[in-house]
């Protein structure tokens, strides 16, 4: 859940790390630090705080920290509070290895308690005990190689006119460190500077590192946008990759084994401009109204004159399960509705974290489907390695190019939504349930003329979308002032909008620090009607009209009378069309008519604006909320 950064080229290395801490300080952090190596004087500058990256900005300054080499990391506290002593970078005894990590590392007391008792513990973290590994273990390598210096380095080449090689004392270096790795059990992304050495050694396990690469300087980066500044190319490291990083060249091996030539430089697509707030207050509020154009980028990818391409082959006879959390989970759900109504396919939909754990048994007849905004969710790809052992067909829906989760499943569907930077998933959230509609229309295996209605009201989305933002913005912000009032908030549906009620709670509930809770509509009577009063608002999706399951809305209008009747305040989210329910409720959010099973894309924007203002008016830190990260890449 933590941000890490390195750089090594001929630049000062500190308003580079700290330009690149404050690109991903989206993932959320309780403390930072960096470090950063002059080799011309042999000196090493460290610094550690709880204070905010743009406090570091104006307060450090490259005199105080010279150096073309250097490490940085935003830290989420896992073993130890937030505090100086426990934030990154952690240095062995010396204070000759400095090590940023992301991750967790399992074993860490026990290899405390074996083989590192003689060390000076300075931290209460897990990741200090890698230093000190390290350390021991290239003291070890020293001994045994001074008086050999015959042993041959490996062969380097990557994209350069020319080979080179490690050198003696990088390969010294680089076993030293993949030896230390073997001890870990866990998960880890990391980088090592070293006193002394004119690079850097990175590695990862379980958690997602990019190498970025420059003209005579790279980057190391846990994520795409914190070198998306200095370069737009770059290198996706695999699950057991070591690399070592120089200015001019770089070394990968995995397992010992060189794979330099196999790691081919990806183009990011996205500008800094996307990565930017460009005008609004908040990287939420931008993503919101980026909502359209992540619908028309995603269609605008797989529906074509032909019909619907894919990219991928499932067969329409196959069972189908999703697994996904959070808010990619709440679009799974969606897409059991989706699919089982276009393509009359049953669809079982899990918890990646519970499936994980579970003594669910797959068979090579299943199709199993990861959903994951970022592709290195941890419960997600474990998911994905658990059906993959069960020899099922694997298929990642992700936003992002080359993530674990690309690399684990066998197919993938990309999501087109451009960065998402705020923690809180808005347009990617739109931009899965387009493809689930997608998908939906594509295992029906229906002549095309029979959706062709349904396809080109699927293409109204943005506009539908669009018409939100622009007619129901002020009274959302109005009924959003009321809401921030209160402590405990109800959201309820039916259908395919019980699972948007899910997400409508959740959002508000992150950023606003709400107490929220989504309900299907029927099931409060069998409990929460108990906590029902003036001071517990309900927010109603109101869905299942004209063109729908007019049972569905009777049904659900039923229950909102119910909720009136135990004095609760609601607020109903319905079509322009209704103009039935004012009669009964206390407010009324209007988003544009719809066939209903596409109505959880209009009625999704406004829960996103409703959170958002709700949030703003409390004036909670929207992009950065209290104990979240973007990427969650601990289980």
């Amino acid at each position: 859940m933590c941000g890490i950064v390195g750089y090594v080229g001929e630049r000062a290395a500190l308003p580079i790390l700290l330009g690149s801490l404050q690109r991903i300080e989206y993932r959320g952090y309780d403390s930072c630090g960096i470090l950063v190596q002059d080799n011309a004087s042999g000196e090493v500058h460290l610094y550690k705080g709880l204070e905010p990256i743009a406090s570091l900005i104006q307060n450090l300054d490259v005199s105080q920290f010279p150096g073309t080499i250097g490490i940085g990391h935003t830290r989420w506290a896992t073993h130890g509070i937030p505090s100086k002593r426990n934030a990154h970078p952690h240095m062995d005894c010396k204070g000759e290895i400095a090590v940023v990590h992301n991750g967790i590392i399992e074993n860490f007391q026990s290899l405390k308690d074996r083989f590192l008792s003689s060390c000076q513990f300075r931290s209460e973290t897990d990741t200090e005990v890698i230093p000190h590994l390290i350390e021991k273990a290239l003291m070890k390598a020293m001994k045994a190689h001074t008086h050999h210096k015959d042993f041959s380095p490996l062969s380097y080449s990557y994209s350069h006119s020319h080979s080179q090689s490690l050198t003696a004392d990088e390969w010294l270096l680089k076993e030293a460190i993949r030896e230390s790795l073997s001890y870990l059990a866990g998960s880890y992304a990391i980088i090592v500077a070293v006193k002394g050495f004119d690079g850097l050694i990175a590695a990862r396990k379980e958690s997602p590192l990019i190498i970025g690469l420059g003209d005579r300087e790279n980057f190391i980066a846990s994520d795409v946008p914190a070198v998306l500044e200095q370069t737009n190319r770059v290198i996706y490291l695999e699950e057991g990759d070591l690399a070592v990083v120089k200015k001019d060249r770089i070394y990968i091996e995995n397992g010992a084994v060189e794979v330099t030539g196999r790691r081919g430089a990806s183009m990011i697509p996205w500008t800094i401009e996307d990565a930017e707030k460009g005008g609004y207050e908040h990287f939420m509020l931008k993503e919101i109204h980026e909502e359209p154009k992540a619908i028309i980028d995603t269609l605008r990818g797989y529906l074509t004159e032909d019909g619907i391409n894919l990219g991928i082959e499932i067969r329409s006879n196959i069972k189908i399960l999703m697994v996904a959390c959070g808010t990619s989970y709440y679009a799974a759900l969606c897409g059991k509705y989706i699919i089982e109504h276009l393509a009359g396919i049953p669809v079982r939909v899990e918890l990646a974290s519970e499936f994980n754990y579970s003594d669910f048994v797959l068979g090579d007849d299943v199709t199993v489907i990861a959903i994951t905004q970022s592709g290195e969710t941890a419960d997600t790809l474990t998911a994905l390695k658990k059906a993959k052992r069960f020899g099922c067909r694997t298929v990642a829906i992700t936003n992002v190019l080359g993530s674990s989760a690309t690399r684990i499943a066998d197919d993938t569907i990309y999501i087109r939504a451009g960065p998402e930077i705020g923690v809180a998933a808005t347009k990617s959230f739109i931009a899965q349930l387009i493809i689930l509609y997608l998908l939906g229309f594509y295992l029906a295996m229906k002549p095309e003329h029979e959706f062709e209605e349904w396809i080109e009201e699927l293409k109204r989305m943005p506009q539908l979308a669009q018409m939100v933002l622009d007619d129901a913005d002020a009274e959302i912000r109005q009924y959003a002032r009321y809401l921030a009032g209160f402590e405990d908030v109800f959201f309820v549906g039916r259908g395919v909008n019980l699972p948007v009620a899910f997400e409508g709670a959740l959002k508000l509930k992150e950023i606003s620090y709400i107490h929220a809770e989504g309900y299907a509509a029927g099931e409060l009577k069998h409990g929460p009607f108990a906590l029902l009063t003036q001071d517990t608002p309900v927010v109603a999706i109101l869905s299942g009209g004209s063109d729908g399951d007019s049972s569905i809305y009777e049904k659900t209008l039923g229950n909102i009378k119910e909720i009136k009747a135990r004095g609760a305040p609601v607020i109903v989210i319905t079509v322009k069309s209704d103009d039935e329910v004012e009669k009964y409720v206390d407010a009324v959010i209007h988003v544009p008519d719809t066939r209903d099973i596409f109505s959880p894309i209009p009625t999704t924007v406004a829960l996103h604006l409703l959170a958002y203002w709700t949030a703003r008016t409390r004036g909670c830190e929207i992009d950065k909320p209290r104990n979240l990260a973007k990427s969650v890449t601990v289980e």
